[in-house]
């Protein structure tokens, strides 16, 4: 079953059991996935409605410290809550660990001996880590081993 599909899905059920919070997190997920689809003229496939929902989690993360700074806890709550349901639909997040093994096996394939080999060495890990890991670790991680 597809993402898409699973969140369609998932809709009817909160819509059945009256979850109004979860329906409208969902919802939202929904939208944005539709109007990416009617703004690009394409059909969502996997991966690109995970890039859909990583920039939805990256939205509610700058969104959670925003109102903690400006001390509004009651946004705070409203973001975690969606951030929550949001994440649940993204695969489990690699351990630092098995980001660094990623990182091996694309240096060996890829022959990246030098800081200038970065940006060579990236192409390859993101489509392998993508809803993974958090890029921002992993190009960190890479300039560490590269360096």
């Amino acid at each position: 079953m597809s993402l898409k599909q699973q969140l369609t899905d998932d809709m009817k059920t909160a819509m059945k059991a009256g979850e109004k919070d979860r329906l409208g997190v969902i919802r939202l997920v929904l939208a944005a996935i539709k109007q990416k689809e009617v703004d690009e003229r394409i059909e969502m496939t996997d991966p690109l409605v995970l890039a859909v929902l990583e920039k939805m989690v990256k939205q509610r993360k700058d969104s959670i410290s925003q109102y903690e700074a400006a001390a509004r806890e009651d946004l705070a709550a409203i973001e975690r809550y969606e951030l929550g349901i949001i994440d649940a639909y993204l695969p489990v997040k690699l351990d630092e660990a098995a980001i660094l093994a990623e990182i091996d096996k694309a240096i060996a394939a890829t022959g990246a001996a030098s800081g200038a080999d970065i940006g060579k060495l990236m192409g390859v890990l993101k489509p392998a880590l993508a809803g993974q890991a958090d890029m921002g670790l992993v190009s960190k991680l890479v300039k560490q081993k590269l360096s």
